[in-house]
């Protein structure tokens, strides 16, 4: 006979018995069942409530906490416009070619410009024009804008530099001579080569 982990007994095939009165179940009734032990239920060990973080643990956190700032972008403050971008440049023109220069940097003009010995800052921009009758000097005259005036200096050219400003006559500069010119002031350098001063702009 076999025993189960309770009290029932387990039996075999039951022959079949003619009864007038039927059974209740096949569960044996016993006198007396052994008293179960109580079982207590689990409980997990109370932790001190002034219990502190190891040390591995902090740094671990803190590590975190400077990773997470590292990841948060401050805002970009808007990007203000430059001295230069914001800047007003008077332009020059050669007549009959359309081209067109910004007088941040000073301009020199010749039939083969050179730049000077001594260059403090930013060079001048060199513009060749053509002189099939070789009226213009190599290195003829310079353009460039000082403050809010544009100045004009022949530089010591053969045949000089002819300048007209609105609403006065044309003359002839000396050489190596400058003059302050307006808006409108056309500067002739020979060989059909006419200089015109532009407007003021801002550099786009």
């Amino acid at each position: 006979m076999k025993h189960d982990f309770d009290d029932t007994i387990t039996a075999g095939q039951r022959p079949q018995l003619q009864s007038t009165m039927p059974d209740l179940d096949d569960t044996i009734i016993i006198s007396a069942r052994r008293t179960a032990a109580v079982v207590k239920p689990y409980q997990r060990p109370v932790e001190s409530q002034a219990k502190q973080a190891s040390p591995t643990t902090a740094q671990e956190a803190a590590r975190l906490r400077a990773r997470a700032a590292a990841q948060v972008k401050p805002p970009r403050a808007p990007v203000e416009p430059t001295a230069a971008s914001s800047a007003l440049y008077y332009r020059v023109q050669l007549d009959g070619t359309g081209q067109m220069y910004s007088l941040e940097h000073a301009c020199v003009f010749g039939r083969d410009p050179r730049p000077p010995r001594i260059v403090k800052g930013v060079g001048p921009r060199l513009v060749a024009v053509q002189s099939p009758q070789r009226e213009v000097s190599e290195t003829h005259v310079e353009v460039r804008q000082l403050g809010a005036s544009v100045i004009v200096t022949d530089l010591r050219s053969t045949n000089g530099s002819i300048i007209q400003v609105p609403g006065n006559a044309a003359r002839k500069l000396r050489q190596g001579e400058s003059v302050v010119v307006s808006t409108g002031t056309l500067v002739d350098i020979g060989d059909g080569n006419i200089i015109r001063i532009l407007p003021r702009r801002r550099l786009e």
